[in-house]
């Protein structure tokens, strides 16, 4: 890893601790203090979002930490948050908050039932859960109240049944619904899983088989990409979401092992390729380049067809873009390259202080960077950026911005984690061996 101090150019201690911030206080206000849900975007009516919940948990210790929160008014945001999931109705009805464990994607802001006849998402719910985790593994104090949190957090973990989100496979489903069952697809090619399937395999109650993670590499693809070698995922977000949590430095799966690398050193190849697609561009869209990349799943300008400049350009709406092999449309995230600091500071921090100081991409903007924008689409006639800017915020990228801050600053959410029992048990599981696993073994082993 490039030492962090050498990296950093023009782009300060400061300033990034106000990007941090303004990141956090979606959190604040964002949010429904009957309830602690986290409303997925900043669009009027909008439902709350589980995963943004989930990373809102996460990142209610970071601001104490920070000193952007009183310590007592994060116990109370927690509290109310795990008290609803823990007490919020669980069943096969339509309009219920959760199902066996898990909870649909997105929740009514107020009632915090199922809202748009979504699906129970396997994997926002393992971000809800992880979420829950550092939650209790930060709150560590012998109150009552923290003593609950840690108990809820305990609870809501064990309850879920991965068993059943296999459905007599072995990898494991997208969702279910009500009306029609499980959801055709499932969790196969290396992506943000990876975090579901370490918690999944952990689990003292209803565990993932045996056989599910095996089966789940089985699916990767290596590629070769602008001179890197890699297990390929296109958007960058993929690369980072199961960082949050985890620690992959020097530890090491089957898969890994027989690459010789581990996944945050993959996650440091995944994010120069994202920089080398830039500054290749070979779309030829406008402001792609050395300090202006990020491509990832995102809001965009569509869905549009126009010609510009003798080219006709397909714009999307909100997408999973990714590179190098698309979806491209010209639009970039920010916040991406924001949550890719702990594996490529030398990259992202010239990349942030682009955007911060040439683009000016925070101006007017109560929450840090607009979440995505496009150079390419003229956007509305008078912007003051010139191009299309997204309009709204997404819970979705606030989080990883507050977290991976805090990851490549102190290392805290990692440190959370590792201390954790479930943590380190489904690692195990997962044929996870060597670094700071070996290292806790060897600890523990000295102890006895």
């Amino acid at each position: 890893m490039v030492d962090r101090m050498s990296a950093r150019r023009s782009i300060s201690e400061a300033e990034l601790e106000t990007l941090q911030r303004e990141a956090f206080d979606y959190f604040i206000h964002e949010s429904n203090p009957a309830n602690g849900l986290i409303v997925d975007r900043t669009q009027a009516s909008w439902p709350a979002s589980i995963a943004a919940t989930g990373l809102a948990l996460a990142a209610y210790p970071v601001g104490v930490e920070r000193g952007f929160m009183a310590r007592r008014a994060a116990i109370e945001r927690t509290l109310t948050t795990l008290r609803f999931f823990w007490n919020s109705p669980q069943g096969p009805e339509p309009d219920a908050t959760g199902h066996r464990g898990f909870y649909y994607h997105f929740l009514d802001m107020r009632t915090g039932k199922r809202a748009w006849e979504c699906e129970l998402s396997t994997v926002d719910s393992a971000f809800l859960l992880a979420g829950a985790l550092a939650a209790g593994a930060y709150f560590d104090a012998a109150t009552a109240e923290e003593q609950e949190i840690r108990g809820l957090a305990d609870a809501l973990y064990r309850r879920c049944d991965w068993t059943w989100a296999q459905n007599g496979k072995a990898t494991v489903a997208h969702g279910w619904r009500p009306e029609n069952g499980f959801i055709e697809y499932r969790w196969e090619g290396y992506d943000e899983a990876l975090l579901l399937y370490v918690l999944g395999l952990a689990s003292p109650t209803h565990p993932l088989s045996e056989d599910s993670y095996g089966a789940w590499l089985s699916t990767y693809r290596w590629e070769q990409c602008y001179g890197y070698a890699y297990a390929y995922a296109g958007p960058l977000f993929t690369h980072q979401l199961s960082h949050i949590w985890l620690d992959f430095r020097g530890i090491q799966d089957s898969f890994m092992r027989d690459k010789g690398i581990d996944y945050f050193e993959n996650s440091r190849r995944a994010t120069h390729v994202q920089q080398r697609y830039a500054v290749e561009n070979p779309r030829r869209f406008a402001g792609y380049g050395e300090y202006c990349w990020g491509i990832t799943a995102s809001d965009g300008p569509g869905p549009e067809t126009l010609k510009l400049q003798g080219i006709e350009r397909i714009f999307f709406d909100y997408e999973g873009r990714g590179v190098p092999y698309g979806p491209d449309d010209g639009t970039l995230a920010p916040w991406a390259v924001l949550a890719s600091l702990p594996f490529a500071p030398e990259i992202v921090l010239p990349a942030i202080d682009y955007y911060v100081h040439q683009m000016n991409l925070k101006q007017s903007n109560p929450y840090g960077f607009k979440a995505s924008f496009n150079p390419t689409h003229p956007g509305e006639a008078g912007n003051s950026f010139g191009c299309w800017v997204s309009p709204w915020h997404y819970g979705l990228n606030q989080g990883p911005i507050v977290l991976m801050i805090e990851n490549y600053r102190t290392g805290m959410v990692w440190r959370l984690m590792r201390g954790d029992s479930y943590i380190r048990s489904g690692l195990r599981r997962a044929g996870f061996t060597g670094g700071w696993l070996a290292e806790e073994d060897a600890r523990r082993e000295a102890a006895r």
